[in-house]
């Protein structure tokens, strides 16, 4: 048990960039515990490398299923915030790889070339094991890595690294929508910044991409007025995806929405809020 919990953390991670989902994170976790406790544990000579290689294979079976799923989603598929305390203030940086924004992006991959890349460019591992878990050549990965990275660097967004530049946008962003202030709120938006709401069916949610500063100010400003003036909502800074964000709470507690932001140049460039009750429960 304790050489299985060592590595419980690295394995979730690796599970929840590959699927998205921190419920089917959770899942394959469990599902790799379950396999560990099966198998020859004394013949294993690498614990970490051999645990890494049962979670891929079980979380590639698992995005293969679930693309189907997602293709007929109501609205925009939006993965499964991971909320927190706000990080340490002396944190200089953010973990790209967990962000909303670039899990978005992973969801153009195929699941193979998703796996490749999530395994190699974000966990080092080597193209001849990868090739173990896909059933395919070290040379096919390769080739499969590539073309995700190509793809990821096309659309992935412009963002800095700069975690204190990141929060002092979110804070303007915050300041004006409460406030009302919706000159000051175009003013923290780029010109060119898309909204994306994921509602699942099953809340109100925009099931198109709002592109454009003042587009996304207006459609901000009626919700802030709904939320605070007729339903009595909270807000609060909170970690999400390993950066500043804000989660929305309705006036008993519940999370109703959870705002992931994406910063370049000073402005947001990207707003994605999770808003399917489904998605929220782990929170």
């Amino acid at each position: 048990m304790q050489r299985f919990e060592g590595h419980r953390g690295h394995l979730w991670a690796v599970a929840y960039r590959i699927l998205g989902s921190a419920v089917d994170a959770d899942d394959a976790v469990q599902e790799t515990w379950l396999r560990w406790r099966e198998a020859d544990r004394d013949a294993v000579a690498d614990v970490r490398a051999y645990l890494t290689t049962a979670v891929s294979r079980i979380c590639y079976d698992l995005l293969t299923s679930a693309r189907s799923r997602r293709e007929s989603y109501a609205g925009q598929w939006l993965p499964e915030p991971v909320v927190d305390e706000l990080g340490p203030e002396d944190r200089v940086t953010m973990d790209e790889s967990v962000g909303l924004a670039l899990l978005a992006v992973l969801e153009r991959l195929s699941p193979a070339e998703r796996t490749a890349f999530v395994l190699h460019d974000v966990f080092a591992v080597p193209f001849e094991e990868i090739g173990g878990i896909l059933g395919r050549s070290a040379g096919a990965v390769r080739q499969l890595a590539s073309r995700a990275r190509g793809r990821v660097q096309e659309y992935a967004p412009r963002r800095t690294p700069d975690r204190a530049a990141h929060l002092k946008v979110v804070e303007a962003f915050a300041a004006a929508a409460t406030t009302g202030d919706l000159p000051g709120l175009i003013a923290v938006l780029d010109p060119d910044v898309v909204w994306r709401a994921d509602g699942g069916g099953r809340v109100s949610a925009a099931l198109t991409p709002v592109v454009g500063a003042a587009k996304v100010a207006r459609l901000v400003q009626g919700m802030i007025q709904r939320w605070y003036v007729g339903e009595g909502m909270s807000a609060e800074f909170r970690e999400v995806n390993g950066a500043p964000g804000v989660v929305v709470r309705a006036a008993g507690g519940t999370v109703d929405s959870v705002f992931a932001f994406t910063v370049a140049d000073g402005r947001i460039t990207e707003v994605d809020v999770v808003r399917n009750p489904d998605k929220l429960r782990h929170i």
